[in-house]
């Protein structure tokens, strides 16, 4: 069972600035619920407990939503507002939080590296919040029953892209050898549409192998002096099996000011309190 999950967490989000000047981007609200915590209920329904934030500097607010509240909670229940309350609650609820700190900024693959200690030697999830998947059964949960199908030491999860945009993401090269599942033979990180081995691109789920530590401990830094994921997972090819899964669900990429209003649209919409005034809204602007 993959009991533990990586949530890389130590980002500028620069995009969103100034609105993330003081707050950390991965507490942006989608509707009522901060993009981190969207990542946070995927892993729990997925049979996770163990979630393992990576932090930095200025992100006090992330340990702060997912800790305890009593006066909050004492407040509600003296309110009477049993709904609220269970919403409050939900965010601890059934899962253990766990906090290192990246204390420099080299790139995804060292985030992922500061979390060796508390992921120990069993393989174990990782959940980029900027990748907002609405999907009918939870992605990670898709991939852990790839990860058993094909026995394998790690598993991607990938979405064919348009052909002018794999210069954005990590792209594979790989057979066809299941429903969604794709034997990896080799991967790029952000290739010229010319040279990229395939329009599969990485998205932000995986499931790695312990061994992707001692990986990473050996890449070299990459573009801009960062330990790239990619390039480690690369190294494992051969050693591991590595399956590229694509995965049922709609992705929004929340990681663009775009992707961020289009997945904020989309999920309050489906919301029975607020998305049928919204639909009325839109119609009348003409905007739907």
């Amino acid at each position: 069972m993959i009991r533990k999950a990586v949530f890389p967490a130590a980002g500028f989000g620069t995009r969103f600035l100034p609105a993330t000047k003081a707050s950390p981007k991965e507490m942006l609200p989608l509707v009522d619920m901060p993009l981190i915590q969207h990542g946070v209920e995927e892993a729990k329904a997925s049979g996770v407990r163990d979630m393992i934030i990576v932090t930095g500097r200025g992100k006090n607010a992330i340990e702060d939503h997912f800790d305890v509240s009593f006066e909050l909670e004492a407040l509600l229940e003296k309110k009477g507002d049993g709904k609220l309350l269970a919403q409050v609650r939900q965010v601890t609820d059934g899962a253990d939080f766990f906090y290192v700190r990246q204390n420099l900024p080299l790139g995804l693959g060292h985030a992922v590296l500061r979390s060796m200690d508390l992921v120990g030697q069993e393989p174990f999830g990782v959940i980029l919040s900027d990748d907002v998947i609405d999907a009918p059964v939870p992605v990670l949960k898709q991939m852990i029953a790839a990860y058993e199908r094909y026995s394998a030491g790690a598993v991607l999860a990938i979405q064919k892209v348009p052909k002018d945009a794999v210069h954005r993401y990590g792209i594979i090269k790989g057979k066809k050898i299941g429903d969604g599942a794709y034997e990896v033979s080799d991967m790029v990180e952000k290739p010229r549409p010319e040279k990229a081995p395939s329009d599969l691109a990485i998205i932000g789920r995986y499931i790695l192998p312990p061994s992707i530590f001692h990986a990473l401990s050996s890449t070299k830094p990459g573009a801009g002096g960062e330990i790239q994921l990619t390039d480690a997972i690369r190294s494992l090819i051969g050693k591991e099996r590595v399956i590229g899964f694509e995965f049922d669900g709609v992705r929004y990429d929340a990681g663009t000011k775009l992707g961020f209003q289009m997945a904020n649209i989309a999920f309050a919409l489906k919301d029975p309190e607020i998305g049928p005034g919204l639909q009325a809204f839109l119609r009348k602007e003409r905007l739907a």
